[in-house]
Parts: C-alpha cells; sequence; structure tokens
C-alpha cells in the first residue's frame, strides 16, 4: 500500500509513503531493501519492516521520482507491489486539460505513472501499492481544477457515467437554446442594420439608436454570463493558474469584444474617434456556437461508448438462488461464490458456474460466435450473460461480480479504450504548449494591428485577436486519437476480437509476418477420423462398426476418434471380448467371433498380412499429412483408415486473406515435418518450422523479428505458445485455449475463428487511417486558419475573418473530428468469422502499408 502522510524531518516538511514490497525472507533482505531505497536521490530515510512486508519511505519536499524507488528495490532482487487506480475526471474540455491532469497526477508521490483520456474522462495511474494513494490523487487533481472519484465497477459505474453524461447533454442543450434565441435579436440588432439599410431605419424610427444599444446591451450580457458562464467558471481559475486552457481562450475573446462593446455604449469617449462600434453580436454568436458545438459533441461522445453499454446490457438484473431450501431472487450483485443458482427456460445465466442438476441448450453466441445452442448437463461450465433455451438446470456459482467472464471482457474493452497509442505522443508534446502560444500570438496579433493597421486601428486590433483566440481549438486535437480508438476497439468487441492492450491496435497494422500454431490453431486440435477405404470384399460401415467396437477399450486419442466416428453414424456398437492392447503398434480384440485387428502397417506385416494394395491410399493420406492406419478382420486385410488433426474449416480462407494484406505466413509447431510440410502445402503457407520444443517457440519468433527489421503477429492458443506471445510483437490468442495464453496475449479472438485475424488487421489499418485523417484535419486546421485569423491575408486580398466565422470553424473541428471516428462503427470485416455478421467480399481487403 502506498500511504501517505505529511512529516517533519529536519523542520522542512517532506512526504511519507508506504511501499509493499514482495520476496523479502531474513533480515539480510531488509537491509538490502534499505541500502538501496536510501541511495536513491530525495529520499531522506527509510525503514523496511520484514513482518509486514513494507518499507516506510520519507522523501525530501519535492521528490516524487518514485519510478527510481521502484528500481532501485528491483536491482536489489526484490518486487514492489504495483496497482493500478481508474479515476473518473470530470471538467476536460480540450488536449491542454490531459496535459496538466496528468502532470499533476504523475507529480503524487506513489505514482509510476498515469495517462488520462479525453474522450472516455478516465485517468489510468499506475502506483507503488494499492488504494490508499487515491484521496491524494483526487486532491491533486482538484487543485487543477478538475473533479475526480474512483471509478466503479460494473452496471452501476456504467450507468452514472451515462446519467452524467445526459445530464451534461441536457443542460448544454437549454444553454444552446437559451443563448441562440437571445442572439438571434442581437443579430437583427447589429447585422441586420449593416447589412440592409431598411432595417436600420426602420430600428431607428421604432426604438431609437440608443435603445437599440441597450437592448443590445442587456442580451449579450444574458448570454455573456448566462450560458457563457461556463467558460468564466473554467477559464478564469485556469488562467490564475498560468495554465490556461481552451475555456480561457473563448473566455479572454468574447470579454474583450464584449467589454469593448459595453466602453463603446456607455463612454465612447474613452475610445479614439472614429471606433466606438459595439461588437456584441460577435461574443454572443461565439459562445452560441461553441456551446452549439459542444453539444455535438457531448452527443457524439456518447455514441462512442456504445459497445461499452452494449456488452452491460448482456448481463442479468437479479438471479434466483437457494436459500435456507427456499428459492430466492435477488439483485446480481448479492450472489456469492458457491451459491445454487436456479436458472428456467429463457433465462440469462446471472454469473460463471458449473451445473450441478438438469440439462439444457445454452445460446453463447455472445462469447464464442457460434449460432447453435451448446448442450449443457451435469458438471458443464456456464457463462454469465448466456441464455438457456429449453430446459431448466441448477448451476454453483464458481465466478461472480468482477471475476465472470462478462465482467473481464467489458473490463478489457475499457482499459483498451482508454489507452493511448504510440501515435498520440506527438499531440501530447503540442497541447502541453499550444494554449499559451495561442495567447501570445492573439497578444502579437493585436499589438501588430494597433502599431500598423489601418484606421481604425484599435478596432482592426481587437477583432483580429479575438479571431485568433476563437479559431484556435486543441479540443479537436485531444479528441483525434482516443475517439478512433474508442469506437474501433468497441467494434472489434463486436467483431469477437478482444485488444487487451490498445497499443496493439497500432502495433498490428505494422505486422509483416504472421506466425500461426498448428495444433488448435490451424487445426481443431484433436484427431478426427477422415478416411476409411474398405477392401474388396469388406463393407465399409461394417469394418467401421467392428474397429470402433475394439477401440472402446482404449482410451488413446486416436481411437477415441475412430469411436466417436462410428457414433455419429449411429453405429451400434458391440462391447468386444478378450481385448489387448499392442503398445506402439495397435489393438486387437474379439468382436461378435471375429478376430479384429487395428494398428500401424508394422503390426500387419507382423500378422504376414501384404498392405501393398492400399500403398497409393497410403501415400496419398500421409502426403496429406494424415495418419494411416490398418483393420484385418478374421486374417484378412479389411480397410485403410485415417486419423488425422483436421484443419479447421475456416483456416484456408483465412491464409488466403493473409496472404491478400501482403503478409508472409509462418506456421510454427512441434509436429514432424512431413505432416507439418503436408498441412502447409495444402494451407499455401510461405514457410514451415517444424519440430520446435515448446520452450523453442518464442526463440523463434525473436529469430524471424530479425532483430527488429520485422513486425511479427503470433497466433497460438496452448500454454506452450504463451511465451511466443509475449514474445511477438502482436500476440493473438484463441479465446477457445488455455487461460495463461490468453493472459500472455495482446488481442483475444474470442470464438477461435482465424479469419478474425485478417479482419483484426484490417480494422486496425481502418482505425489507424482514421486516427491520422483526424490529426491530419486537428492539426492543419490550425496551421492554415491561425494565420488567416491573425489577418495574413489582408495585406494581400483584404481579406479578414469575422470572430463569428472562427467560432463556427472551431465549433466544426471538433464536430467534424467525432463524426470521421463514428464511421469506424460502420466498419464491415472482410471475411465473415464466428460473432460477426458481415458478408463475405473478397478483395476488399486493405493493402499492407
Amino acid at each position: 500500500m502506498v500511504n501517505q502522510t505529511q512529516v517533519k524531518q529536519q523542520g522542512a516538511p517532506g512526504t511519507a509513503i508506504d511501499v509493499a514490497v514482495q520476496g523479502m525472507t531474513c533480515a539480510s533482505c531488509v537491509g538490502r531493501v534499505e541500502k538501496a531505497i536510501r541511495a536513491v536521490n530525495g529520499v531522506e530515510a527509510a525503514n523496511v519492516n520484514l513482518a509486514t512486508e513494507r518499507a516506510h519511505i520519507i522523501l525530501r519536499p519535492g521528490a516524487t521520482d518514485t519510478g527510481a524507488l521502484a528500481e532501485a528495490i528491483r536491482d536489489v532482487g526484490y518486487e514492489p507491489v504495483e496497482d493500478t487506480i481508474d479515476l473518473k475526471i470530470s471538467g476536460m474540455t480540450c488536449a491542454s486539460c490531459v496535459g496538466r491532469v496528468e502532470k499533476a497526477l504523475r507529480a503524487v508521490p506513489g505514482v509510476l505513472g498515469a495517462t488520462v483520456n479525453l474522450a472516455t474522462e478516465r485517468a489510468s495511474v499506475r502506483t507503488l501499492g494499492g488504494s490508499d494513494v487515491t484521496p491524494a490523487l483526487i486532491t491533486a487533481v482538484e487543485q487543477t481544477g478538475y473533479e475526480a472519484e474512483p471509478v466503479r465497477s460494473g452496471v452501476e459505474q456504467t450507468d452514472r457515467e451515462r446519467a452524467a453524461r445526459e445530464a451534461e447533454s441536457a443542460a448544454l442543450r437549454r444553454s444552446v437554446i437559451l443563448a441562440a434565441l437571445a442572439t438571434a435579436p442581437l443579430l437583427v440588432f447589429e447585422m441586420g442594420s449593416h447589412l440592409f439599410e431598411g432595417v436600420h431605419h426602420f430600428l431607428a424610427g421604432t426604438l431609437g439608436d440608443g435603445t437599440v444599444r441597450i437592448l443590445s446591451f442587456l442580451l449579450a450580457t444574458l448570454i455573456q454570463f448566462g450560458p457563457g458562464l461556463r467558460f468564466y467558471a473554467k477559464g478564469w481559475p485556469a488562467l490564475l493558474r498560468g495554465a490556461p486552457d481552451m475555456n480561457s481562450l473563448v473566455m479572454i475573446g468574447t470579454t474583450a469584444a464584449y467589454g469593448y462593446s459595453v466602453v463603446s455604449t456607455f463612454a465612447p469617449g474613452l475610445l479614439p474617434e472614429g471606433t466606438a462600434y459595439t461588437y456584441y453580436e460577435a461574443g454572443a454568436v461565439i459562445i452560441t456556437l461553441i456551446l452549439l458545438g459542444r453539444w455535438f459533441e457531448a452527443r457524439a461522445k456518447g455514441r462512442t461508448s456504445e459497445a461499452i453499454r452494449r456488452l452491460m446490457t448482456l448481463q442479468a438484473k437479479t438471479a434466483r438462488v437457494m436459500r435456507d431450501g427456499q428459492e430466492v431472487e435477488i439483485g446480481i450483485e448479492l450472489v456469492r461464490p458457491g451459491d445454487i443458482v436456479v436458472v428456467r427456460p429463457g433465462d440469462k445465466v446471472p454469473v460463471d458456474g458449473e451445473v450441478v442438476e438438469g440439462a439444457s441448450y445454452v445460446d453463447e453466441s455472445m462469447i464464442t460466435g457460434e449460432p447453435v445452442p451448446a448442450q449443457k448437463g451435469v458438471g458443464a461450465p456456464v457463462v454469465g450473460g448466456t441464455i438457456n433455451k429449453t430446459g431448466a438446470f441448477r448451476f454453483r456459482a464458481t465466478k461472480v461480480g468482477a471475476d465472470t467472464l462478462l465482467a473481464q471482457i467489458v473490463r478489457t474493452v475499457e482499459e483498451a479504450q482508454g489507452s493511448k497509442l504510440p501515435i498520440q505522443a506527438l499531440v501530447d508534446k503540442v497541447t502541453t504548449w499550444f494554449v499559451p502560444v495561442v495567447i501570445g500570438v492573439a497578444a502579437l496579433t493585436f499589438l501588430a494591428w494597433l502599431v500598423f493597421g489601418p484606421a481604425p486601428a484599435l478596432t482592426y486590433a481587437l477583432i483580429n485577436a479575438v479571431a485568433v483566440l476563437i479559431i484556435a481549438c486543441p479540443c479537436a486535437m485531444g479528441l483525434a486519437t482516443p475517439t478512433s480508438i474508442m469506437v474501433g476497439t468497441g467494434k472489434a468487441a463486436e467483431m469477437g476480437v478482444l485488444f487487451r492492450r490498445g497499443e496493439a491496435l497500432q502495433a498490428l497494422k505494422e505486422v509483416g509476418v504472421v506466425a500461426l500454431d498448428k495444433t488448435g490453431t490451424l487445426t481443431k486440435g484433436r484427431p478426427e477420423l477422415t478416411d476409411i477405404a474398405a477392401a474388396a470384399s469388406f463393407a465399409e460401415t461394417d469394418v467401421l462398426r467392428l474397429v470402433a467396437a475394439v477401440e472402446t477399450r482404449s482410451e488413446h486419442p486416436v481411437a477415441e476418434a475412430i469411436v466417436a466416428a462410428a457414433k455419429r453414424r449411429g453405429l451400434d456398437l458391440p462391447a468386444p471380448q478378450s481385448f489387448e492392447a499392442v503398445p506402439g503398434f495397435g489393438a486387437r480384440a474379439e468382436v461378435e467371433g471375429c478376430q479384429v485387428v487395428v494398428g500401424a502397417d508394422r503390426l500387419m506385416r507382423q500378422m504376414g498380412l501384404d498392405v501393398a494394395v492400399f500403398a497409393d491410399a497410403a501415400a496419398r493420406l500421409a502426403d496429406e499429412g494424415k495418419t494411416p492406419l490398418y483393420a484385418a478382420i478374421d486374417g484378412r486385410l479389411a480397410a485403410v483408415i485415417a486419423v488425422a488433426d483436421p484443419v479447421k474449416d475456416t483456416t484456408p480462407t483465412a491464409v488466403e486473406a493473409l496472404h491478400e494484406l501482403g503478409l508472409k505466413v509462418v506456421m510454427i509447431t512441434g509436429d514432424n515435418r512431413r505432416t507439418a510440410e503436408a498441412i502447409a502445402k495444402q494451407l499455401g503457407i510461405d514457410d514451415v518450422v517444424a519440430e520446435v520444443l515448446p520452450t523453442d517457440k518464442a526463440e523463434v519468433v525473436r529469430r524471424l523479428q530479425g532483430g527488429g527489421a520485422a513486425r511479427v503477429a503470433f497466433v497460438g492458443d496452448g500454454i506452450n505458445d504463451a511465451p511466443a506471445l509475449a514474445q511477438a510483437d502482436v500476440g493473438l490468442a484463441i479465446g477457445t485455449g488455455t487461460d495463461i495464453a490468453i493472459e500472455s496475449a495482446d488481442v483475444v479472438l474470442m470464438s477461435g475463428d482465424l479469419r478474425n485475424v485478417p479482419n483484426a488487421i484490417a480494422l486496425s489499418v481502418a482505425t489507424i487511417r482514421n486516427i491520422q485523417q483526424n490529426l491530419v484535419w486537428a492539426f492543419g486546421y490550425n496551421v492554415v486558419l491561425i494565420p488567416v485569423a491573425a489577418g495574413a491575408l489582408y495585406p494581400f486580398f483584404g481579406i479578414l475573418m469575422s470572430p463569428m466565422f472562427a467560432g463556427l470553424a472551431m465549433a466544426f473541428s471538433s464536430v467534424s473530428v467525432l463524426t470521421n471516428a463514428l464511421r469506424l462503427r460502420g466498419f464491415a470485416p472482410p471475411l465473415p468469422a464466428s460473432g460477426t455478421d458481415a458478408p463475405a467480399a473478397r478483395g476488399r481487403l486493405a493493402p499492407a502499408e
């Protein structure tokens, strides 16, 4: 835990933090850890307690380099406990807000790193220890001028955030309506009089110029300190802290226009002759347009998180559990591990568990993507959020709350949506100094027009400086990346692709080599009977029936495959007598009075039987990567049988699609080279690395990477694939595989359908292209329009930008970025895969970039 207290050390205030340390076993460990911590710059004192496994560290004032503490502890062979704290941040409006919140969070002692996402309005903070540092983090955020609270898990947090977003959208809508209603007559008074002489004469004759100015003042004041008050509430404190944000720009610009107009109305003698104009409509229109843009922005932000809401709706709200022998309906949050849960036909399974009574068919398409309901009986696992179809059953709850698979999926998507891509680094650097530079440019613009501008110079100086302040829009820069990530990862979740790390979304686009494990990835992972060819005097069905009867006594996977094939054909298998296993050769038994032998060719030769009659068939089967076996009945050769781990039906299409993307496809397997090469030839795989030990797969991936020369994605499903998944630039785990493989991966293919590999790559390409479009717009908009607003075109073309147009353009900038990001919701996967309804569309795959 990190426990922060202010302490006095030698008369100076410092900070004390408690860091949990793992791995200490004796007093000498304590001494080494203490010595290492004390050597870190900024540490005043350190005391380590072996019993509590904690280090109590006193830092000098201003010392906040927690990362150095963590490294010092690791360097002497121990592990500081790290934790991640998620905070909901309120009040951020632009990218510069993000930079200030991140800076404040990173300055808190005990913090290793912090990232803030404008689109999700969340902060993810890595700390040494647990949640005791949370109050200090919240205080740091509040001192920066924003609000923070811990993120609560599950439906409650989602509902609260949705309610808060809807409340903010409603408030903005009311502000927009009020501002628009007050701005409309202002436009008639100010702009109408200038543009239409008849309007001017009508107003002068009915109301009088003085009355029009007073009415304009009252309407502008209502807008400036009514709907526009939010800009002062946020912008003024930020300005006082020396960290101005977008609200500060709007506040300064509209206040300048409003203040100038007030002086012109009530004390025109203070202004140079010929400059006593009013610009009430400028500030009013700017406030109205910016509020309109923020309202659209708030509505669009809500749509970007729809994927999370759809996932949350899959969860049941209540559960029927057995308590004291009675069936009781309770809230899902009250279900505990070990509870017996009752599920009726049509019910959603509330939590994860194991069936203890009854049987049914359960629709698990939300997890596996398979449309056919899965049969469930005693001992079968069930997953929360799936839908029971026909029967009723009871199950014992094993995972509840945040531990259920659905909750983990939601958490995974949220984490991916909240992460930052490497492409965001440039944006972060620019936005930290963007607003102060804009204020500086506006000041220079004002001075330049005041000194060198035509008469009335003061009016030109004011108007152009205000235009510069209003046109600058760091909002679009801050939203460019996170909104695309949110929509892209949400779309991926709908396709059955979970990005466990957001960074993988960018890395996947840059992959040049896709390495695939064979068993369970390219193939089904279990042997099946693929071929049976009977000799001339035997019937295929009779041979299979007798052979399967023999194999019912064997536990070998090949035997199980033969028995399963016979049962699928509905064959009645008699009980064998005098069963004998011949290790390394096969098995023999008496079945219905017949002597039946099944095994390898060497067993047949041992019996004096010539298998040459099946030589061509056996060679063909071996070339296809299948294992030929032979059956003999009553001393006569009866059939050749082939058993293999068959390639998944979807694998050829997936490999073809990867080639269309311009990628090299490599198969890595522990199987013998002949079998591996046969499958590779069948699928058109470019390269094969066979007979690889499980521990060597990561080394093969490392060789494929060529010291960083090539980006490699590895796809696998087994425990032995975990090191390779971790070593690859992007690891993709089959969701039907082992937990350890999934934990080692960056991306999880929930259904195990390999077609989602090219789908994920195509989505990665589309998302990064979308981000690039957003960034080009956001940066290009400012690069082009800020000089225009400053009056760069005036000397050549006599063109000046009205502050009203600047306000409209600024609002359009943010809305356009969000709208472009939302286009990703219409992304159609190039290949149909389990969990997607996309039609097959050959040739639509984007080329590798």
